[in-house]
């Protein structure tokens, strides 16, 4: 199974393995490399428009809902296609099974770790609803639902700024993929030829849009790789530029800003830090028709100015609260969002597993190719 290590190409555990896909003489018949060419464009054309949307900014929830609804489609091209090759489990090399469940139970792994996140961050969000329900359902807030109103945003920038330790377990899994990238040797098989190198573009497009998916939930860019890729594949290009310019601009804004952190929980946590500074200080804010109140028994200038002052302190609370309703509302939309197309993968992910293991079930492939331990 392994090769020796070729001292030019480091980056390849096994050597230079593009030599074994496609090579010259190979009698690729019409209809087959008609599939595959029409597969490998679709996946250009995918890293393409990832890369037009991600020149706006990346580390967004909306950028993150398309990077991840492209994946299951390619995902799903590459079941479409091994139907269209008419290529039945029992021709399958055992050593391409063992690495597609392989494979697949790590990236089962990863989603859920990811769906994890997704739901500590919604979770985060009952703080923030909290807040703004106490001080929209006062007129006047006393000073105790005041200090709530503070804990629950102090208590909300500090769990939303937390980093989870079950992420780093995906940063591994992650380079696991990363070594399996290079394409086991295909039995003299044209099918089997043109399988190996359409799972090899999955493999980079899921191990590119993982990693900066991980960057963001673990605000860092630790989790970033390079992918090198042979220039043979018609999407070399489309995803060179896209890998070059997302992890250039992510690594670019930690420099500057010492953390990552996306965009639309930027937006939340400015407003939520907005609203916290205008609170503390204050016994109470105080309102409208209270401002009247006591105004009476004061010389005019006296009333005028305190008038003023206490209109603008009640207007700048508001205008915050607005503010901090409108980004948690989006924000928890578009975190929504992002958790169904993370659920929508995984199942992607799980049918395909499962598939392959039923044709095994029924074929005689199943033994000694794949252990008892497969099956779970």
């Amino acid at each position: 199974m392994s090769r020796p290590h070729d001292g030019h190409r480091p980056f390849f555990p096994s050597g230079n393995p593009f030599r074994l896909i496609l090579p010259r003489g190979s009698n690729i018949p019409p209809k087959y490399a008609s599939l595959l060419n029409t597969f490998e464009k679709n996946l250009a054309e995918r890293f393409k428009n990832l890369k037009e949307n991600v020149e706006s900014e990346i580390l967004n929830l909306s950028w993150m809902c398309d990077a991840m609804e492209s994946l299951s489609e390619t995902h799903t091209d590459i079941k479409n296609l091994i139907t269209d090759l008419q290529f039945p489990i029992s021709d399958w090399d055992g050593q391409w099974m063992d690495m597609y469940l392989d494979n697949s139970v790590k990236l089962l792994d990863i989603c859920i770790s990811f769906s994890s996140e997704i739901s500590r961050l919604d979770r985060c969000q009952l703080l923030l609803r909290y807040a703004l329900h106490v001080i929209d359902s006062a007129d006047s807030p006393s000073e105790k639902q005041l200090n709530s109103v503070r804990t629950s945003l102090s208590d909300w920038m500090q769990q939303i700024n937390s980093r989870n330790s079950k992420l780093k377990d995906s940063h591994k899994i992650l380079d696991e993929l990363k070594k399996s990238l290079y394409l086991p040797k295909a039995k003299n098989s044209n099918k089997g030829k043109i399988l190996m190198r359409a799972m090899h573009g999955v493999k980079v497009q899921t191990i590119f849009v993982c990693t900066v998916f991980l960057a963001a939930l673990m605000k860092s860019s630790t989790p970033l790789m390079d992918l090198q890729v042979s220039e043979k594949f018609l999407w070399v290009e489309s995803f060179t530029d896209l890998q070059s310019y997302a992890n250039r601009e992510i690594r670019k804004r930690e420099s500057c800003s010492g953390v990552l952190k996306l965009r639309d929980l930027e937006a939340v946590s400015y407003s939520a830090e907005k609203l916290l500074c205008l609170i503390p200080g204050t016994d109470k804010l105080l309102s409208r028709n209270m401002l009247k109140e006591n105004s009476l028994g004061r010389n005019e200038d006296e009333s005028v100015q305190d008038g003023d002052a206490q209109n603008n302190q009640i207007e700048g609370v508001e205008q915050s609260v607005i503010e901090l309703s409108e980004t948690a509302e989006k924000f928890a939309d578009r975190l929504d969002a992002l958790s169904k197309r993370v659920g929508d993968f995984f199942q992607i992910v799980l049918s395909g597993r499962d598939a392959l293991l039923c044709n095994l079930r029924g074929s005689d492939v199943m033994q000694g190719t794949v252990g008892e331990d497969r099956k779970l």
